[in-house]
């Protein structure tokens, strides 16, 4: 057999032609192959059942061998689904997708398999073929020697493609699958301490200085344990990231799930596009703070500086790629939001020359100059010699290709899972340039990686309107304000005149009288009104304490949703008050589980600020608005020295309230504020 170690296919009407195609290509009896028509997991070229001559076609996937060993690349899943692509992201054509009707795999195993296999699977693609797999970061130096890279995993290929014969548009993921749906991620476990992280960034930044390079792009492994279900994992990562390019990957022992948002490369009708994604914020909490960090990314000298550097490079690198003149950038520094970060975009397009394959074009490009630095040669090296561990599929590419078009992506917010061994590994790194600060980006790479334990609840949005028939809705424009901010932030569509006129029906059907309505909206946009009577209770309100802090840093803490587990859990074991209330882990007082708070101290009215941690209420903007009221950060000794408590709402207006007694301990292990 011939020593060429990548995996050759071999589609037959029958299993004596497959024979002959096989032999053919140099596999001779005894050579291993698998036949996915009768799910063998493995026979000779000489023992194909005799009755599959007259049968359908088959498929036919060649066992690897190197020398005398056989090494199998079974990638058949282990899970319910095969290989799937799916792009949630609003702002782009939405779409999933999966291969079916499988003709074989391709592997490369070592540096010099991987641009045989490349052009393997353009000569299959060229016959009608779909190619679908990962390249691993690792692979760089075919492409380019002079490129440095650790020494790989020998438990992952350099490359893997699947080939198949069609490829399917399914529905995406359902936000939990029916059966055996339960999973645990373990804690995850950083491979670089943050004084080791402090110490390379600081060899990085003395580099600059010396003019060795510009930018870095460190990193570093996330590990911890899984077990459960991958389709579950893989379903609430689609789900909580709604991504251009999650991806479910099977080769073997390992599962690769990504919910990658920066696209690599993509290639429609010889359009060649780059969208390298360089700059990084944490989301905000609203609306407004939310708007406030994407301003202060995108006019960021040190943010558009290090985008601006990826985009030089890949320009160059596009430009070996492309017709003459044709290369440009039509968007620079563009925001783009995801559920925990904003990132900073550029894009660049350009038209390929005839003649120009997939080989080609990731020799060109492989790997993207956003996920190594600048210069890409000189940088590479600094990273080999500062990274503990090598990075395998994660900063590589994931996508497919067919005849007519391409779309990879950066294997960025990428995991993989070892199913044998139960464990996961999740890459996370930074851009470091002249003026990087080492705890800042440490704590940047942290928070990239908190999208894998981030999963907001279902919930609706929610506004609880007074209505006094026959008058009408008070402060409905606030309200409609209010309900768009949070569609925007959650990326709910969101139609207002859809919601005016469920507006209009609930209060034409109600008799005469003072209503509390309640206007929910889906996460489709779709808007329902429900109502009962406005019941007013006497005053004072009986107010205690919360027994444990609320988390100023949950946004849902800033938007009036059906999910109030918060609340519902404040009120437990407070069966004699009224309302409770919250205050956050610093010891700041908050609000009520229905209300805003409003103390009078010293004959000024005060309320805490929206940092703390509450929901803006409709009546407390209009007080703010009016100076009746004014923000303070507020404590619970403040509730003792208050000549007068109020909770406020726009249903029910003002209420005074009474403190009913003190908390001096916290079930949920934190000290409750002294009063």
């Amino acid at each position: 057999m011939s020593p060429e170690t990548y995996t050759r296919a071999a589609v037959a009407a029958t299993a004596a032609d497959a024979c002959f195609r096989l032999r053919a290509a140099r596999f001779a009896p005894g050579d291993f192959v698998r036949i996915s028509r009768y799910c063998e997991p493995s026979r000779t070229v000489g023992d194909i059942p005799a009755q599959a001559r007259t049968g359908p076609k088959l498929s036919i996937c060649v066992r690897e061998t190197i020398g005398d060993t056989a090494r199998t690349n079974d990638s058949r899943p282990r899970g319910g689904y095969p290989i799937r692509f799916d792009s949630l992201d609003s702002t782009r054509a939405t779409r999933s997708f999966v291969f079916s009707n499988p003709l074989g795999e391709v592997t490369a195993w070592s540096l010099d398999e991987v641009l045989p296999a490349l052009h393997r699977l353009a000569s299959e693609v060229e016959h009608g073929a779909y190619a679908a797999g990962f390249i691993s970061y690792e692979a760089a130096p075919a492409f380019d020697s002079a490129l440095a890279v650790q020494t790989p995993n020998p438990r992952i290929p350099l490359l893997f493609f699947g080939l198949y014969g069609v490829r399917q548009e399914v529905e995406p993921p359902g936000e939990r699958p029916p059966i055996d749906a339960d999973y645990v991620l373990g804690p995850p476990g950083a491979t670089l301490t943050k004084p080791a992280y402090t110490y390379n960034v600081r060899r990085i930044l003395d580099l600059i200085a010396a003019g060795d390079t510009y930018q870095v792009n460190l990193t570093f492994r996330l590990r911890g344990t899984f077990r459960g279900s991958p389709e579950a994992l893989y379903a609430d990562l689609v789900q909580a990231q709604r991504a251009a390019f999650c991806a479910y990957i099977p080769v073997g022992r390992h599962l690769l799930l990504s919910a990658s948002p920066e696209l690599f490369f993509c290639l429609s009708d010889r359009r060649l596009e780059l969208r390298p994604m360089k700059g990084t914020r944490p989301r905000g909490r609203w609306a407004r703070e939310d708007e406030a960090l994407a301003e202060e990314l995108a006019t960021s000298p040190k943010e558009q500086a290090e985008n601006l550097m990826i985009v030089d490079l890949l320009r160059n690198d596009m430009g070996r790629l492309t017709e003459f003149g044709s290369v440009r950038v039509p968007a620079m520094f563009e925001v783009e939001r995801y559920p925990t970060v904003l990132q900073l975009t550029s894009s660049i397009t350009g038209t390929l020359r005839n003649g120009v394959g997939i080989a080609e074009m990731l020799g060109a490009l492989f790997p993207s100059g956003s996920v190594t630095g600048a210069p890409k040669i000189r940088t590479s090296q600094i990273i080999e010699k500062l990274e503990d561990s090598p990075r395998g599929p994660y900063t590589g590419a994931i996508g497919f290709f067919g005849p007519d078009e391409a779309v990879f992506s950066v294997a960025i917010r990428t995991l993989v899972l070892d199913l044998d061994a139960g464990r996961y590994e999740l890459g996370v790194g930074s851009g470091i340039t002249a003026d990087s600060n080492p705890a800042a980006e440490y704590e940047e790479c942290l928070k990239k990686g908190a999208f894998l334990h981030h999963r907001l609840p279902a919930f609706d949005l929610l506004e609880s309107l007074r209505l006094d028939a026959p008058g009408g809705y008070w402060l409905i424009e606030d309200h409609l304000e209010r309900l768009s901010r949070s569609a925007t932030y959650f990326e709910i569509p969101l139609n207002i005149e859809h919601v005016r006129e469920i507006l209009r029906e609930e209060a034409t059907r109600l008799q005469p009288g003072h209503y509390k309505v309640r206007l929910l909206v889906d996460p489709e946009g779709i808007a329902r009104a429900e109502s009962e009577p406005n019941m007013i209770r006497e005053e004072p309100l009986r107010l205690t304490l919360a027994r444990h802090p609320v988390d100023e840093r949950n946004p849902l803490l800033f938007h009036k949703t059906t999910h109030r587990e918060v609340y519902r859990r404040a009120l437990e074991g407070c069966a004699g008050a009224d309302d409770v209330m919250l205050y956050n882990r610093r010891g700041e007082l908050t609000e009520s589980t229905t209300a805003n708070l409003v103390l009078r101290i010293g004959g000024r009215l005060l309320t805490p600020p929206m940092e703390s941690g509450l929901l803006p209420g409709i009546l407390r903007g209009k007080l703010l608005e009016d100076g009746t009221i004014e923000e303070r950060v507020l404590t619970p000794s403040d509730l003792l020295r208050a000549e007068e408590i109020h909770l406020v709402n726009s249903v029910r207006g003002w209420r005074r309230a009474v403190l009913e007694e003190a908390r001096s301990a916290d079930p949920s292990g934190h000290d409750a504020p002294k009063l």
